[in-house]
């Protein structure tokens, strides 16, 4: 009797409590809206970053409430995959690592904000391909948002914004006082099916987004903000990557809003990793120390098939810079751009054969890298110091260099010409003002853009959601 009424109690408190549970569910449900957003792969399972205790008051260290979220979150990897919602509010944190079959969503209003606290940011090795770091001979300290060995990892969102607080690293490099190299914002290596889009990106402390060893990304409208005086805040390092998009972005840097890099001097010729298959879209920069888009000057593992359209330059130092030196090896070949809209610009059209930085003095003088097939046509450039500045290396001239359709108006400076090339070779059509010597006219000829598609141009994105 006393056992029956007792079941009879506990019966009626579970279906009470579950009563309660589901009229919250209900609740939830008429309150809760289903937002949606564009991603190459969408998820089953979606979690909320307060759901692990993080606080959003921008003094509140996060740095383990995130990596536990993705830890936890991995566990779906082989069940549809996660999203890791990051709601309104300043989320501070120091370096973490993300998983496969993964979606980071920054909703609006949400600022992830990197940490200057320097122990939150844990050391790493050196990159192969590079022998030593870029700020000291020594290793480097983990990006704010690290990958390595990922297959489908997305970092997206409602126009959220990442904050890495970067002033206080470019005084450290500036005053000398750094044993390892800046993190960068976000970084991904040894993966492949990468997207990146639709977010604000302020103040990285070295480089914003730095795919590595990589293939199939896709980076996609993204606004990139740094001082131009900042300290190497390159926007965008394709590096030693294949089948690479990048869209509709918008940078002001104070280094060079798109720099393709595949390695430095003999380790990067070792490793051998080329970066090709890169196409560059709708990019508008500011940057009035450095390029649109840089190829090199760490160059070692080749670059090639870079296929750059409708890029407007504004107080921009140079359209397309290719750096290089003796000892680098490798090669620069089959580069392809078009429609070019510049203003303001101290420089069109720049080549440097005496890139001379060398990560030590243990490089081969023997490896001399090939430039060849640069290809430039549909150019339309006013208020222009100099039309070209376009030197090779002695001995080894930088070939077949095209330019057709161009119209350079310049801004009357006295006593300046405006080519002024050496070491280079190669034939103009229709250009303005004209040419030097070693680039003579040839009617008729319209420069290379090829149109056969690749992969990377067949990704498309799918109409993702989760429950807000």
């Amino acid at each position: 009797m006393e056992l029956s009424l007792k079941f009879k109690t506990n019966v009626l408190s579970a279906i009470v409590i579950l009563g309660m549970l589901s009229l919250r569910v209900a609740e939830c449900g008429l309150q809760s809206k289903e937002l949606t957003y564009q991603a190459i792969n969408c998820r089953k399972h979606t979690a909320v970053l307060t759901d692990f205790g993080a606080v959003g008051d921008g003094k509140t260290l996060n740095t383990k409430v995130f990596n536990s979220a993705i830890r936890n979150l991995s566990r779906y990897a082989s069940d549809g995959g996660a999203q890791l919602i990051v709601p309104p509010g300043k989320w501070l944190t120091g370096s973490f690592n993300l998983t496969s079959h993964f979606t980071l969503f920054l909703e609006k209003g949400a600022v992830i904000l990197g940490t200057q606290d320097e122990s939150q940011w844990p050391p790493l090795a050196v990159l192969p391909s590079y022998g030593r770091g870029r700020d000291a001979p020594g290793g480097r300290l983990s990006a704010l948002i690290f990958g390595t060995n990922l297959t489908d990892v997305i970092i997206t969102g409602n126009n959220g914004t990442i904050n890495g607080q970067g002033a206080i690293w470019w005084d450290k490099f500036r005053a000398g006082k750094l044993t390892l190299t800046r993190p960068y914002m976000i970084e991904i290596m040894y993966s492949n099916q990468i997207q990146i889009s639709n977010l604000t990106l302020l103040d990285s402390p070295s480089w914003f987004v730095h795919p590595i060893y990589s293939s199939d990304i896709l980076i996609t409208g993204l606004t990139i903000l740094a001082s131009i005086y900042s300290a190497n805040t390159d926007g965008v390092d394709p590096d030693s990557c294949s089948n690479v998009r990048i869209e509709d972005c918008y940078i002001v840097s104070g280094d060079d809003c798109i720099a393709v890099k595949s390695g430095w001097d003999q380790y990067g010729i070792k490793v051998g990793m080329p970066t090709q298959h890169l196409f560059i879209r709708r990019l508008t920069c500011i940057s009035p120390f450095s390029a649109a888009i840089a190829l090199g000057s760490e160059m070692s593992g080749g670059i090639e098939d870079v296929r750059a359209e409708d890029i407007t330059a504004i107080d921009t130092e140079s359209a397309i810079r290719i750096k290089t030196a003796v000892g680098r090896g490798g090669y620069v070949k089959n580069i392809f751009a078009r429609k070019l809209t510049l203003k303001n610009m101290k420089y069109v059209f720049r080549t440097a054969g005496n890139y001379n930085q060398h990560p030590d003095s243990n490089f081969d003088p023997k490896a001399i890298p090939q430039i060849t097939g640069i290809n430039y046509r549909e150019v339309v450039a006013t208020n222009v110091t100099y039309a070209g500045r376009l030197f090779g290396i002695k001995g080894d001239p930088f070939t077949a260099i095209c330019m057709s359709e161009v119209n350079i108006s310049m801004n009357q400076k006295e006593n300046e010409l405006p080519w002024n090339c050496t070491d280079i070779t190669g034939v103009t059509s229709d250009v303005t003002p004209k040419p030097c010597a070693s680039l003579p006219e040839k009617k008729g000829v319209t420069c290379l853009f090829p149109y056969d598609k690749q992969p990377i141009e067949d990704v498309q994105t799918k109409t993702c959601s989760y429950a807000h």
